[in-house]
């Protein structure tokens, strides 16, 4: 006896959990467009005209003939064409309509013009023009943990209006708050600029700008796959120090561009100097000693690498005196 309820209570469990999961497995199955069924609108008009102009002649009829028995004939014409009526619509070009009847979807149409389907359907309008997403300037960390400003334009455009109208609750929200938190997580993925450790190599915000607009039309591409939208481009507009380091950071890039400029100066300074010593030997102009050498490399250096104008001095001695 016990062996059976036992038995009785794991089949329960086993179907509870397998309805639960087959629930699970249909609720995440993404919703997909489908053509719907329409009928151009100049074929049902004239139907519609003539149910009016037969109800009217109906009408005068029975006036004519004091015949009020055919006047509910003539009202419900008069119906039926009204109910027909709204069935009418019209699509402009990158322009879609979304059917539901009952709460059922029941397709898309998407071809211009006039169009005529089942007035019970609901028609919900959605643009499918490319559309711009300007976001606002969004206080971040870099990947060092440097604060920094950016923000970023987003060009997109619905792709699947199925998605679009079922599977998010707010598709326009939806874009709006995912291209939020994908710049958030690209700022915090590269580094602002290249620092001291780097050797010029790593891509950053700054410099690397056509792979970072990759990677953030990548990511936004898989974030708003699920509300059937399609990212057609995605760049950075605004990318800067916070406020509260900007002065230090703008003197950290002063004191990197000071230090560039002198390393090429003494570059060109040794270079220059070397070339002086090797063609003063070539030629035989004068023979110095090794202290004598030094003593001109180094007046050669101070008169290259100096910042001021050069004073010369007029030695009226030897050269050793």
């Amino acid at each position: 006896m016990f062996d059976t309820l036992f038995q009785s209570d794991i089949t329960m469990a086993s179907t509870t959990r397998n309805s639960q999961e087959i629930m699970n497995t249909s609720a995440q199955i993404p919703n997909q467009e489908r053509p719907a069924s329409t009928v151009p609108g100049a074929l049902v008009l004239p139907v519609v005209l003539a149910l009016w102009v037969t109800a009217g002649w109906i009408v005068v009829s029975a006036i004519r003939n004091d015949v009020a028995a055919r006047i509910p004939y003539a009202i419900g014409l008069i119906f039926v064409g009204g109910v027909c009526a709204r069935g009418f619509f019209t699509l402009q070009p990158n322009e879609a309509r979304v059917l539901i009847l009952f709460g059922a979807y029941r397709g898309t149409a998407r071809q211009s013009g006039f169009h005529w389907a089942n007035p019970f359907l609901t028609r919900l309008r959605m643009s499918l023009r490319a559309r711009n997403l300007t976001g606002e300037k969004l206080k971040v960390n870099d990947k060092r943990g440097n604060p920094i400003e950016i923000a970023a334009v987003v060009v997109w455009r619905v792709q699947d209006t199925a998605q679009a109208s079922f599977d998010v609750d707010n598709y326009e929200n939806y874009v709006r708050v995912q291209s939020e938190s994908a710049v958030r997580h690209l700022a915090n993925t590269y580094p602002y600029d290249h620092g001291e450790e780097s050797e010029g190599t790593e891509i950053t915000l700054r410099s690397g700008v056509e792979e970072v607009s990759a990677a953030l039309q990548q990511e936004l591409g898989a974030r708003l796959t699920k509300a059937g939208v399609l990212i057609e481009e995605a760049r950075l507009t605004h990318l800067a120090y916070a406020p509260e380091i900007a002065s230090a950071m703008l003197r950290r890039q002063q004191a990197e561009a000071v230090i560039a400029a002198r390393q090429k100066i003494v570059q060109g300074a040794v270079s220059m100097v070397e070339m002086a010593l090797t063609q003063l030997a070539e030629k035989n102009v004068v023979t110095l000693d090794d202290e004598r050498r030094a003593a001109m490399v180094s007046n050669l250096m101070v008169v290259l690498c100096g910042e001021s104008d050069v004073h010369p001095v007029i030695n009226a001695g030897t050269l050793y005196t």
